[in-house]
């Protein structure tokens, strides 16, 4: 006759034990910034864990004292991000803390740690998208998703369309438009275009003109990925998505 097992006091399908994540991973999907910004941070000195200065490719646990600037970060369970839609307008600084005093995005959102998508000059106005998940905003940016970027340009001058949609050599590579067409004349020499590319280097569409002898002289950002600027949103003002699920599927 069989002799019936005792049970096992163990589980046998334990919770998997916690990984140790990169550190600027971990701080971004805390919402502290973009994993670029903490990479920064970290070479700079201002992360420790476990009281120890830390290092780039340096690992921790959300159950390890990490702290910022001597701050300690609590790390909480992953939640649905927060997206916020804002139109930006000419004359604010897409960044926390300007030295010169300059009005800054930041003052106008609801409180938060909100990290910013991508970048808006000083001169340049529209759609900017905000995120509590630095996780979401380096993935909303990262090159390899190829995320659409539209903007409508006044341009003072004549460029070649043809030109730019092949591409044109830059400093930093060369660049072109995906797409580019002329919306509407303006006053003088000036005309609107329409262009959308595919990444987000610094002054991308100024520079684009410029390589071929034009000038942009106002530039709007009408849509980022799948999210366009709504007509309705005035600049200054800020909205929730409704929706996020659409970017976090990208």
């Amino acid at each position: 006759m069989s002799v019936p097992k005792k049970p096992s006091s163990s589980n046998p399908n334990p919770p998997p034990e916690p990984t140790a994540e990169r550190l600027q991973k971990l701080l971004a999907a805390a919402g502290l910034g973009s994993r670029r910004e903490i990479e920064g941070w970290i070479e700079a000195g201002r992360v420790t864990v476990e009281g120890r200065v830390a290092k780039l490719g340096d690992r921790a646990l959300p159950s390890q004292q990490v702290a910022v600037d001597g701050k300690p970060v609590a790390f909480q369970a992953a939640s649905n991000p927060r997206v916020l839609l804002y139109h930006k307008p000419v004359g604010e600084m897409v960044t926390r803390h300007d030295p010169g005093g300059r009005p800054t995005v930041f003052a106008r959102l609801p409180p938060g740690r909100w990290v910013a998508v991508g970048r808006l000059d000083l001169n340049s106005s529209g759609l900017l998208l905000l995120t509590d998940s630095g996780e979401l905003a380096n993935r909303l940016m990262h090159p390899r998703y190829e995320l659409e970027r539209e903007y409508s340009a006044r341009v003072q001058g004549s460029p070649d369309m043809e030109q730019l949609r092949r591409g044109v050599q830059l400093e930093d590579g060369l660049a072109a438009f995906i797409s580019i067409r002329q919306e509407r004349e303006a006053a003088g020499t000036n005309r609107w275009y329409r262009v959308v590319l595919k990444e987000g280097r610094n002054r991308e569409v100024r520079r684009l003109f410029e390589a071929v002898g034009a000038r942009v002289n106002r530039l709007v950002r009408v849509r980022y990925g799948p999210v366009a600027l709504p007509e309705n949103l005035a600049p200054g003002e800020w909205r929730e998505l409704e929706n996020p699920v659409i970017l976090q599927k990208l």
